[in-house]
């Protein structure tokens, strides 16, 4: 079968990912109408219908999420190529978590820039997983195991937790000098199952989740900021609460950390793996977590 008009794929590749037929109009400058008619024309072409019109609005069907992958990643290719033609600057896109976004990479991004001064930068912050064939993005920064359908992934760094308290929590309980001493603290989030993983590593046989339910935050910014107003003692990664530790402001108790098998990946999808701005990127940030990984090594020796 010969490929199907390109004016169709191009408001299919719009309506597949903002499943709007109206945005779609706004985005291609089209009326509403136009829109409707070429997705009927591309629908009659390919044999069977691509959107399912529900109260709620547009879903795409089996033949619809099929064709909406491939169609977004080949005008995303065309984007790239004729990219910087018109004189216009080419924008980065990056989706990552609220904790990475705000203790780790936002203070990085300036020195980026700097070196990539044709290019700009937008930052998406969102706990959920991003999806590249319907949003606007073109890496992203995701926690798991590395291995999504599609991607391309590449590990930043691993995933470390351990106890942190507040000078606050310390004048009303006193220290923690042994790891059963954390057992006794008020958790946050005391339902995680890392709590017990944490104390089964440090040779604690007595699990105890608290009784009572307290805080329960999905993100460690939020967990470490009530950490900080001496709520209780929160599981939080050394490396996004440097500066916290450095002041003051947090207590890690021991240098005893919990990881477990998942890690902090750089991720885009595989038709993208040769972008240039993309290849920065991911040079960039994994230059950054080397080197961050080597000033912050115990030195041999030390006391």
């Amino acid at each position: 079968m010969d490929i199907p008009p390109l004016a169709a794929l191009r408001v299919f590749d719009a309506a597949s990912r903002q499943l709007s037929f109206t945005q779609a109009a706004e985005t291609l400058g089209m009326t509403q109408a136009a829109v409707s008619y070429q997705i009927k024309l591309l629908e009659e072409r390919l044999g069977g219908q691509l959107f399912l019109r529900n109260p709620k609005g547009l879903e795409l069907t089996e033949m619809g999420r099929r064709y909406a992958g491939p169609t977004a990643e080949a005008f995303a290719l065309l984007r790239d190529t004729y990219a910087g033609q018109n004189g216009q600057q080419e924008t980065l896109a990056i989706s990552t978590m609220m904790t990475v976004a705000g203790n780790w990479l936002s203070h990085r991004l300036g020195r980026f820039q700097m070196a990539h001064a044709n290019l700009a930068v937008r930052l998406d912050t969102n706990d959920k997983l991003v999806d590249f064939n319907r949003q606007d993005i073109d890496v992203a920064i995701r926690k798991g195991r590395g291995s999504w359908d599609g991607m391309v992934s590449h590990k930043l760094f691993e995933a470390r937790l351990t106890p942190m308290y507040s000078p606050a929590l310390v004048e009303k309980y006193g220290p923690a000098t042994r790891p059963e001493d954390v057992v006794d603290l008020p958790w946050l989030n005391n339902h995680d199952k890392n709590w017990d993983a944490w104390l089964v590593l440090a040779g604690v046989d007595e699990l105890s989740c608290a009784p009572t339910r307290r805080f329960e935050m999905d993100s460690q910014l939020q967990l470490s900021r009530a950490a900080i107003a001496g709520e209780g003692i929160a599981l939080l990664d050394p490396r996004f609460f440097r500066s916290e530790l450095t002041t003051g402001a947090l207590i890690q108790p021991f240098d005893l950390c919990w990881q477990d098998d998942l890690a902090y990946w750089v991720v885009y999808p595989h038709a993208r793996r040769n972008r240039p701005m993309i290849k920065s990127f991911l040079r960039f940030v994994l230059n950054e977590a080397a080197a961050e990984d080597a000033a912050n090594m115990p030195q041999q020796g030390a006391a």
